[in-house]
């Protein structure tokens, strides 16, 4: 390519990249206006959130609604009990997700091909059609409003299963069998050799847990029906009137309950995007 045909691309590729990114600064800001306007509605006063037409900007800023938010509801008990949750959901999920997606992966043994599709299809049920049994089994075990009973369906998921399983597969069968001939049994191959390597996959699950254990609604508001045994969810979604809303203090509160899962993101954005993003969730 010529020096004058180098010159005379450069502005359109100039003009390219400005138009790009000016599409895609509209797309982001698109993107956080509902957080924006959420904190905004959060130092406003009832009255203005529900205005006409709506004031963008509060009049006095009303900080206190964030001090509001802890006679409103019992905040610290409900943020330590979605913590516990958490914790308890991502170390079993790691655990037992890993160990069964190392075996269908790896191992050969009798009917392995029928139990992982019996597994994989409860993907393809609703999670509501089995509210009903797994309320029965939890009443029976007497763990209603206990953590117990919020926890136990969500110990182990079949797409965590699957999701390890597509990891471990992609290792390489070489490292499996030079730890064999230097004498590892089966259980130091998974946890020194091949659990290490999917360490990304690992990773991915435990961001997919948190998500959705931080954010699950139906089972505990099923199940947790006193304020000590309640998650945040449940909490936020009891500030609800059956007539009339608290709308800053319901946004303060939504802010303060999305407050550590923001930290932890932001401490963790390299895993979380190398994580997700080599395990195929596009």
């Amino acid at each position: 390519m010529s020096e004058a045909a180098i010159r005379t691309s450069r502005p359109v590729k100039r003009g390219r990249n400005a138009a790009a990114h000016l599409v895609l600064g509209f797309g982001g800001l698109l993107m956080i206006a509902p957080l924006i306007y959420q904190v905004v509605m959060s130092i406003s006063t009832n009255a203005e959130v529900q205005s006409t037409p709506p004031t963008f900007w509060p009049s006095e800023i009303q900080w206190h609604n964030f001090a509001d938010v802890f006679t409103a509801m019992n905040f610290g008990s409900s943020l330590r009990v979605s913590i516990l949750i958490t914790v308890i959901r991502v170390l079993a999920q790691v655990i037992l997700c890993a160990l069964a997606g190392y075996a269908f992966a790896r191992m050969r043994f009798k009917g392995r091909g029928v139990i992982l599709g019996i597994i994989l299809s409860i993907l393809m049920v609703p999670g509501q059609l089995f509210l009903i049994p797994q309320f029965q089994i939890v009443q029976n075990l007497g763990w209603l409003n206990t953590i117990a009973g919020i926890v136990a369906p969500g110990l182990f998921s079949a797409f965590g299963v699957f999701l390890m399983r597509q990891f471990f597969m992609g290792l390489p069968d070489e490292l499996e069998d030079a730890a064999r001939l230097d004498g590892a049994n089966p259980f130091q191959v998974f946890t020194k050799i091949m659990l290490p390597l999917a360490a990304n996959g690992v990773w991915a699950l435990v961001i997919i847990t948190v998500l959705w254990s931080w954010n699950d609604l139906l089972w505990p508001l099923v199940i947790a029906s006193t304020q000590d045994s309640a998650p945040l969810s449940v909490g936020l979604a009891n500030l609800q009137g059956e007539h009339a809303n608290n709308y800053p203090i319901l946004m303060a509160a939504s802010l303060m309950a999305m407050a550590p899962i923001l930290i932890l993101f932001i401490a963790m954005q390299k895993k979380v995007m190398a994580g997700i993003g080599r395990s195929g969730l596009k």
